[in-house]
């Protein structure tokens, strides 16, 4: 039965839908030569890219990933094309 107050989540036989049903995210493409200038930041994430290709190497050493990078800009200047293009280099998600 619909709820009295309306929305809640879309149900099919009581059971929740969507997420199971979606497929898997498909591989990352951009890389850093998608990215024109920036260089000083393309050096910065660099080092991001091998920690994620290698997190072993940095882990025998002490060091833990990071947990997230914060990207820092005015609209427009390509913080999501530069974490689309770390993501592409590193051959995650």
């Amino acid at each position: 039965p619909p709820s009295p107050m309306g929305g809640g989540p879309s149900t099919s036989a009581g059971r929740m839908t969507g997420g199971s049903q979606r497929g898997a995210l498909p591989p990352p493409t951009t890389t850093f030569a998608d990215v024109a200038g920036v260089d000083e930041a393309k050096e910065e994430l660099q080092e991001i890219v091998d920690i994620l290709k290698r997190p072993e190497h940095y882990t025998r050493l002490g060091a833990r990933p990071p947990t997230g990078v914060l990207l820092v800009g005015a609209p427009g200047t390509g913080k999501t094309l530069l974490a689309r293009a770390v993501a592409g280099e590193a051959g995650v998600p």
